[in-house]
């Protein structure tokens, strides 16, 4: 089981800003990125994650959009 000290040190890759968890996924707290737990291990690949509803692209994420996110441009 993902532990709660190690859940406090996980942030999302984009904004460093913490996760909080939902059922088998990490969400972020800032852009609503989700991030699945698969067998107890944290899933935190950017290019695997599950963007928010209405984002198609990294590069649409309020994140990125703001400036506190940096992605590399082949990504978005």
């Amino acid at each position: 089981m993902l532990s709660e000290d190690l859940l406090k040190l996980l942030v999302c890759p984009m904004g460093k800003v913490p996760l909080t968890r939902e059922g088998e996924t990490l969400v972020c707290s800032h852009c609503g990125t989700r991030f699945a737990i698969n067998e107890d291990i944290p899933n935190m690949l950017i290019e695997e994650a599950q963007l928010p509803d209405g984002c198609a692209t990294l590069a649409d994420l309020p994140c990125v959009k703001e400036g506190k996110a940096k992605i590399d441009p082949t990504d978005a």
